[in-house]
């Protein structure tokens, strides 16, 4: 593969009239080893590409375990993350590429290359994945007072730092997602708005639900949509009006696959934007609609205001000590109408 193969392909004249031909590897050359690019811009080993002498020395050490590994198992299996593999696949690839004066790759980048890695994403995932680890640590410790969120920059601050902590906020009661009893406003026309609509645009796409069921709140459990496959299939293409669904309609919306439970309530409205451009069909709030205001108490009349005066003066003067009535209190007590009252 490195000298045998390689002076075979040197015996095709037309191969190299165009471009540069291989040099065999000769082991003559290999007595000093090496220790490849040194410009300081590489910190790692896997991070700097290595000399021929490394490669070399590598793809000895490989080979040997990778057939103690065939001899305990009976077969090979390829994994990036294999140490003698990714260091056979390096040292074969460099060696080959020194032959063929193609510019060597390091163990990271040929890594990256073998498993389809993008370093970037590869990096950020942990980094991000290191924080996790230990905001869980402080969680299984208990320490809440401690737990931050971390953001990762795309480019160091001011301060020259990539992660930056913020302290964690208190949940808010109108957020439908950290609530302890999450509700939400939806505004929409319950006229031409079907149970199907609702279901796919409002619940599962706006408020991600995956498997809804919606009960109206009005003391008969009434189910519009139900997560078992056909139980509610026929309510589908059914307004939201036909099922009584109208202003100030509460309805409790339940995803069992995410164990989760979120209150509707619903605005109706003939008035949003029906532009073929930017149409609305609804709106979303993260809040409570205000409940409608209560019908306003009956005034008293001024003769209701004096009966009842006068009905308590009655009750008042009735003790048990015996006293003379007056002519008003009787003329009262025989009126038929105060009784009725």
């Amino acid at each position: 593969m490195f000298h045998d193969d390689i002076r075979y392909l040197l015996t095709m004249d037309k191969l190299w009239k165009t471009r540069k031909p291989p040099v065999p590897l000769d082991l003559s050359q290999l007595h000093n080893a090496g220790e490849g690019s040194s410009n300081g811009v590489y910190a790692l080993k896997d991070q700097r590409p290595w000399s021929i002498q490394e490669c070399v020395h590598v793809f000895r050490e490989s080979v040997g375990s990778l057939s103690q590994d065939y001899k305990s198992s009976g077969y090979l299996t390829w994994d990036k993350d294999d140490k003698p593999a990714m260091d056979f696949v390096t040292a074969t690839a460099n060696i080959r590429a020194s032959i063929f004066s193609i510019e060597q790759k390091s163990k990271f980048d040929v890594k990256s290359m073998a498993g389809n890695i993008i370093p970037a994403i590869a990096t950020t995932n942990a980094i991000i994945a290191g924080q996790i680890v230990l905001e869980g640590m402080k969680i299984l410790r208990e320490d809440w007072s401690k737990c931050t969120m971390s953001i990762l920059q795309r480019r160091p601050t001011n301060r020259r730092k990539l992660i930056v902590p913020s302290p964690l906020e208190k949940p808010r009661e109108s957020c439908y997602a950290c609530a302890d009893r999450p509700e939400v406003t939806v505004t929409l026309n319950t006229e031409t708005m079907t149970v199907g609509g609702f279901e796919e645009r409002v619940l599962k796409k706006h408020l991600g639900m995956v498997a809804p069921d919606v009960e109206i709140e009005d003391g008969k459990g009434t189910i519009i949509l139900s997560s078992e496959e056909g139980e509610t299939t026929q309510n589908n293409d059914k307004s939201l009006s036909h099922f009584g669904v109208s202003n100030h309609t509460r309805l409790k919306c339940d995803d069992f696959l995410q164990e989760y439970e979120l209150v509707v309530n619903i605005l109706h409205s003939t008035k949003l934007s029906e532009s073929r451009e930017n149409p609305v069909e609804f709106t979303v709030s993260g809040s409570a609609a205000p409940a409608p205001a209560p019908a306003p108490a009956p005034v008293p009349t001024a003769s209701a205001t004096e009966t009842s005066k006068t009905l308590s003066e009655v009750s008042s003067s009735n003790s048990l000590t015996p006293r003379k009535r007056n002519r008003e209190e009787i003329e009262i007590e025989d009126n038929d109408d105060l009784i009725v009252l």
